[in-house]
Parts: C-alpha cells; structure tokens; sequence
C-alpha cells in the first residue's frame, strides 16, 4: 500500500522521477523482508540494476538499508543523496540537491535520522550523525551539523538553529 500513498503525494503523479526513484528504494529495500536465498539474491541483482538506472535517469540514489517512512515526497529530483544508514520519517519533503550523508570518513556509518514532517529546501546538506527533530524545516542550501530541535528551523552555513514559537492551543 505504501506505493499507492507515495504516489498520492507525488505532485507529479506517476511523470514523478522522485516518485519511481523511492519505488526502487522500496523493492530493493523488500529483499530484507525475506530470509531465503533464493529471494534475496534475485531482488538484490534487480535492484542494483533499477537503482543505477534511478541514479542515472532521475537523479536521485538512496542506500537500500535506509530506512524511510511512508509517503515521502521527492519533489525534483536531481543530485539527491540518502545515506544506506539514514532514517527518514514520515511525511518529509526532499528537493533537488539534498544531500543526507556522512561526515567523515574514518566514520562511514554515521548518517541523520529525520523525524516526521521534516522540510528540507534546495541543496540542503545534513551531515553526520545528527538528530533532526519532527516538523523541523532545513533552509535552502544549509549545511545541518548539528542536531536540530522539533519545530525549529536550521539555516546558514553552517547551519544556526532558530527555535521558533509553537502555536497555542485555545480551546
């Protein structure tokens, strides 16, 4: 059902290279639901050739080990780099040039876990080990070190944390 909700939220329908670059995330990402060889081995050659066509055709490569929630949205694909080791919550926007990596290399498994509802702007660059918090936005172009609270917003480079205000609850 995820590929009905994914294709739900792509505002590009079914034309979405985004859309078609998280779908050969998810089947590459299946193989981990199966223990049999004979499953596996066959998935995991698919999926390295539909994940080199995604990387080529749309821009877009995500390690199969992430770990991404339901309905994400890819809005424009292109130069866009998901860590194998990254999470991803649910409902985030990704746009063109985001890169959600590692930042060193003598530490090449540390990657960031997103929370739900993260906006991330054009370019953006979430490096290391961080914790983004849920409803968090990543300005445009910022380079994100640094764990981001819920609700706050990270611009600059690199990127200062500005909390913002919660809305109150009248009742």
């Amino acid at each position: 059902m995820t590929f009905f909700e994914d294709l739900r939220v792509a505002r590009e329908g079914i034309f979405s290279l985004g859309f078609w670059a998280l779908q050969v995330y998810r089947l590459g990402h299946l193989r981990y639901r199966f223990q049999s060889k004979l499953i596996r081995y066959p998935l995991g050659v698919l999926h390295g050739v539909l994940a080199k066509l995604a990387e080529i055709l749309c821009g877009v490569t995500i390690g199969v080990a992430a770990q991404i929630g339901r309905r994400l949205i890819i809005e424009h694909s292109g130069a866009i780099v998901i860590h194998g080791h990254a999470v991803v919550g649910d409902d985030c926007i990704i746009r063109q040039g985001v890169t959600i990596g590692n930042r060193r290399m003598d530490r090449p498994l540390e990657a960031p876990h997103l929370g739900s509802r993260v906006n991330i702007g054009a370019g953006a660059k979430i490096l290391g080990a961080v914790q983004i918090g849920h409803d968090a936005e990543i300005g445009a172009n910022a380079v994100v070190l640094c764990d981001v609270p819920d609700g706050a917003l990270a611009v600059g480079v690199p990127a200062r944390i500005i909390l913002r205000n919660k809305p109150r609850k009248t009742s």
